[in-house]
């Protein structure tokens, strides 16, 4: 599969993702709730680890990826453990659209620490995208 498809299984994962936590975290605190998530992540994650026998390799990740991929799971922590709070206390259509504002700002964060470059198509559909996000908000 290509960088693209697997993004548009992403997307879609991702949409079910909040319809299926904003049912499951009715009446559940969101700190337990995102833990019970966590966990089925967790076994989900090293199930495909083994069955793709990628076990192996782990000797060779460096102690810089190892600090990287750390620091990526407490941000993915803190950013799971405030979206089931919000899906907790607000619709599934409104909280959606502003988590996904993190579109422009992994872009601008793309392009200052990782030098991307950016084309003006890019720009213009992030920038519709933002703008569609703090529509939601009124």
């Amino acid at each position: 599969m290509t960088w693209l498809l697997y993004a548009f299984v992403s997307a879609v994962a991702a949409a079910l993702t909040a319809i299926l936590a904003k049912i499951g975290v009715e009446g559940v605190p969101s700190t337990l709730a995102t833990a019970v998530r966590t966990l089925i992540v967790v076994v989900f994650a090293w199930v495909m680890v083994f069955a793709a026998n990628e076990q192996r390799a782990i000797n060779q990740v460096s102690r810089r990826s190892l600090l990287f991929l750390a620091l990526s799971g407490l941000a993915t922590g803190v950013s799971w453990l405030a979206y089931f709070r919000a899906l907790q206390l607000g619709p599934a259509s409104r909280v959606a659209p502003i988590d996904k504002l993190s579109l422009p700002l992994t872009i601008m964060l793309a392009i200052l620490w990782l030098g991307e470059p950016i084309s003006w198509r890019v720009a213009m559909g992030v920038g519709l995208m933002t703008i569609g996000g703090l529509l939601t908000l009124s």
